[in-house]
């Protein structure tokens, strides 16, 4: 019986990214039904959420498989900096992972060499659900590989130069709660403190020749592109509530 190849699926974002463009990804999911009911909106990822969310090494196949279905790339935030949680999510079919307060070169450089085949890394060799009858998968996974890590410390803002020297790192993102708690400003991601050092950071990522992601609403969308911010994550949550909100105040006075 001759065996059926097909292409290694592309990695929408990573590949808008390359060409210079603005990726747009929607944040926090772990079910495939909230992820197939977002799919017609048209976002380029979704952002599947790991390391806070209830998300299992045993729930990522359906998660991708609903993401691939409306051709999104499925990022998987993780828990830890470990080669075996990085590739096992990578395994379990993601076809991006972020990885969560990165705080030193040596820190990024571990997050590419377990998210990346020889001779990049030494990701374990196996064959991802993404590379099920791919031809060659191995020497293409790279290539299509999209790997975030964030920004979310002030030790992580001490060292960023050493960071953002760190090569196949796809995108550097400055997280605001974290960053805020660790500066002493808990709960105000809006404090001027903190606003001044995110957009210091980001215009250093970009100095550096680097891809530089935002948390952004639709408040502040534009103010970020226009700081250079490419990889922007937003969440849907508000508009819920608006509409929720809108609806509820139509029916009370009804």
């Amino acid at each position: 019986m001759e065996e059926t190849l097909t292409q290694l699926r592309k990695n929408k974002v990573k590949h808008k990214l390359q060409s210079g463009g603005l990726a747009n990804i929607l944040l926090g999911h772990n079910t495939s039904e909230i992820i197939d009911s977002l799919g017609p909106l048209g976002f380029d990822g979704m952002w599947i959420e790991g390391e806070h969310g209830p998300v299992d090494f045993g729930d990522l196949p359906d998660l991708t498989r609903a993401c691939d279905v409306w051709g999104m790339t499925s990022l998987v935030r993780v828990n830890l900096n470990i080669p075996g949680v990085i590739y096992r999510t990578l395994d379990g079919g993601a076809q991006g992972v972020v990885i969560p307060h990165v705080n030193t070169a040596d820190e990024a450089r571990a997050v590419v060499d377990a998210s990346k085949f020889a001779p990049l890394g030494s990701r374990g060799m196996f064959v991802s659900r993404q590379g099920y009858g791919v031809a060659d998968y191995l020497a293409k996974a790279n290539d299509e590989t999209l790997v975030v890590v964030l920004i979310e410390d002030v030790v992580a803002i001490e060292n960023l130069a050493e960071i953002v020297a760190v090569d196949n790192i796809d995108v550097f993102s400055v997280a605001p709660g974290d960053l805020a708690q660790s500066m002493g400003y808990i709960g105000q991601t809006d404090h001027p403190v903190v606003a001044e050092t995110i957009d210091k950071a980001i215009k250093q990522i970009i100095s550096a020749g680097k891809v530089a992601g935002a948390l952004v609403h639709q408040g502040n969308v534009e103010a970020y592109i226009n700081k250079g911010a490419r990889f922007l994550c937003t969440t849907w949550v508000p508009w819920l509530h608006a509409g929720a909100g809108a609806y509820l105040n139509k029916v009370s006075k009804a």
